[in-house]
């Protein structure tokens, strides 16, 4: 469809032109603060007090988040997923958090250098996120681990839809093929957008994540941390 001589007028009005200009800007910027990582210091500051070590461990997380804009997908999910094995120790929500099941954003468990797995699979899923890989491409994905006999979960990326997804795990540092983890057994999987149950061909979806109350938590947390997932999709 041909522009109508109203709306070349408007593009050709400098005036008009410079205030567009400075809207783009303006949303920019507003995109842009909520992953500003001194806002997101000031806010944790707020709410724990002096963070002491956490606040290298926040700044590390930021200068990974630099320093892997322009990775490949498969060097940012090495970077992200041996990040995160590295700042956590492997601890349970009742230790941490003195609650039988507790989903910590990337912001708390960095607070507490600690976590379980749900904490790594979600501090691994939001960062490559912020990376730029696609939300269809990363599922959080619970799973039971056939060694120690209990449910687990991890962050899976599919490169295609129907790819045999990779596996980001705490349990071990390599990354590998789901068809290469015997130990686990898929149960369901989710993202910001859906659920999934398992099967041939990337699963099957079977609803919103908004079912999920606990996930729904961690998105309201990360929003009042400065860390918006939604700016994002």
């Amino acid at each position: 469809m041909q522009p109508t001589g109203g709306a070349l007028r408007l593009f050709a009005n400098p005036l008009c032109l410079r205030v567009g200009v400075l809207l783009l800007v303006l949303l920019a910027l507003t995109a842009s603060a909520a992953w500003n990582f001194d806002t997101i210091l000031k806010n944790a500051q707020q709410r724990y007090g002096d963070l002491g070590p956490a606040k290298g461990r926040i700044q590390s997380w930021g200068r990974l988040i630099d320093d892997s804009e322009n990775l490949d997908e498969a060097a940012k999910l090495k970077a992200v997923n041996s990040f995160f094995n590295g700042a956590l120790v492997f601890t349970d929500d009742m230790t941490v958090w003195h609650q039988e099941d507790y989903w910590a954003t990337p912001v708390e468990a960095l607070y507490k250098g600690a976590g379980d797995c749900e904490d790594y699979a979600i501090a691994k899923y939001v960062t490559l996120r912020r990376l730029g890989v696609a939300s269809d491409k990363l599922r959080i994905t619970y799973v039971k681990a056939l060694i120690q006999n209990q449910a687990h979960m991890v962050l899976t990326y599919y490169s295609t839809p129907t790819a045999d997804p990779l596996v980001l795990d705490n349990l071990i540092p390599q990354i590998k093929p789901a068809s290469q983890r015997k130990d686990l057994l898929p149960v369901y999987a989710f993202n910001a957008e859906g659920l999934w149950l398992p099967g041939p061909g990337g699963g099957k979806r079977t609803g919103d994540s908004k079912k999920l109350s606990r996930w729904q938590d961690v998105m309201t947390k990360m929003r009042a941390e400065g860390v918006d997932l939604d700016e994002m999709r």
